[in-house]
């Protein structure tokens, strides 16, 4: 059989191509990353057992293994702990070898057992997809034979390397590599793209690893994420509840002392503190700095704010040499670096209790606004007035 049972011409099969991987990112995305390992919404069971029985047609992957990887992942982020981690195995070897990394990593039964748990053991998980998981990628090789003739080979071939290659390589590699950041999270995630459309939102990753249990990977009114609108449609239907969204501090200009509402904005929104100070402080700062008397002023400020805004564990020697040398041509910037350090502190100071982070924070506020540094203390004057969002 030549063209199948559908005699489709060859862009209506490219067509159907991109549909059908879409639906299997829709189903990486929604089902395994956003539902089932972080827990930042609910599927009604018929959705969800749709998305279980698509993945194990077109992946093979077990709901437990995938969950439990991607829980390590983030325990372990760019540490020789993590299962795929660019920084520590090379871009080359992730992007490429994606998908056996996965495989090595979901041999490891103590790694599973200790990260995956809350994941689907009922008995069609137990005795049909774990059991044959490769029994779902065989059936749709025939149903693509039968559906599109002998062209439903190579469009099964496609369905069975787009997840190891965009999921696996994309994702786990350029998004830990290249890219832009909105928020400084103790790792190299990157946003590859404003637009989350090919990879299903997932391209946000920066946007995620700040924070990991939002359904909702958008953060800028620029960023598209259309794993998020289809939740959005779900919700409307009565088929998903959203279960968390990342907020932003809600803001009272009236607000002049620091309280307890303020130490747990601080502690809440941390992501959110870091990027307006980034914004209100460290650029304006380092731009004023090394424009005033240097030539080459502009490509000096940009490795000078890359280097500021870098979490100093991701810092090869080079780059902490280069930002000595940065920080000795001006104390401002100097202070300006350790004051985000002292604001980082703060709130890793969390097993301490609330009385000590309130006077830490105060403590912070005032050496800020005595620094002498008017963004410094512009910033610690509005800090004043932050309090945590509603839900």
């Amino acid at each position: 059989m030549t063209d199948g049972l559908l005699d489709l011409s060859w862009w209506q099969l490219i067509i159907v191509v991109l549909g059908m991987t879409h639906v299997t990112i829709v189903a990486v995305t929604v089902y395994l990353h956003r539902c089932q390992a972080h827990r930042a919404l609910d599927l009604h069971p018929v959705i969800g057992h749709f998305l279980r029985f698509w993945l194990w047609l077109t992946t093979g992957m077990i709901t437990r293994e995938w969950v439990g990887i991607h829980r390590r992942h983030h325990a372990r982020c760019e540490t020789p702990e993590d299962p795929h981690s660019p920084q520590v195995l090379g871009l080359g070897k992730v992007l490429w070898e994606g998908a056996e990394l996965y495989r090595a990593a979901s041999k490891q039964p103590d790694l599973v057992e200790r990260y995956a748990h809350g994941t689907p053991n009922d008995w069609i998980e137990r005795h049909l997809y774990q059991r044959f998981n490769f029994g779902g990628v065989s059936l749709m090789l025939v149903i693509d034979a039968l559906l599109f003739g002998i062209p439903g080979i190579a469009v099964w071939a496609v369905q069975m390397i787009w997840i190891p290659f965009f999921a696996a390589g994309v994702i786990n590699g350029v998004a830990h590599y290249w890219g832009y950041r909105n928020f400084q999270s103790p790792d190299a995630a990157t946003n590859i793209s404003p637009l989350g459309i090919l990879i299903g939102g997932e391209e946000l990753h920066n946007n995620h690893h700040a924070f990991p249990s939002s359904a909702k990977l958008s953060s800028r009114w620029w960023e598209f994420d259309i794993g998020w609108m289809y939740i959005r449609v779900l919700s409307l239907l009565g088929l998903a509840r959203v279960r968390r969204v990342a907020r932003e501090p809600a803001m009272d200009v009236g607000k002049s002392a620091i309280d307890m509402d303020t130490v747990r904005a601080v502690v809440v929104h941390r992501m959110h503190i870091l990027a307006n100070y980034a914004r209100e402080v460290i650029r304006p700062v380092a731009d004023a700095e090394l424009c005033a008397s240097e030539r080459d002023c502009r490509r000096l400020a940009r490795q000078a704010k890359r280097l500021l805004l870098r979490d100093e564990a991701l810092l090869d020697s080079a780059s902490r040499q280069r930002l000595e040398s940065l920080l000795s041509r001006s104390q401002v910037l100097a202070t300006v670096h350790r004051s985000r350090l002292q604001l980082q502190q703060v709130w890793e100071r969390t097993a301490s209790s609330q009385e000590v982070l309130l006077s830490a924070l105060q403590q912070w506020c005032r050496e800020a606004e005595g620094s002498g540094i008017k963004a410094l203390q512009d910033f610690a004057r509005s800090l004043r007035g932050y309090h945590p969002a509603v839900s």
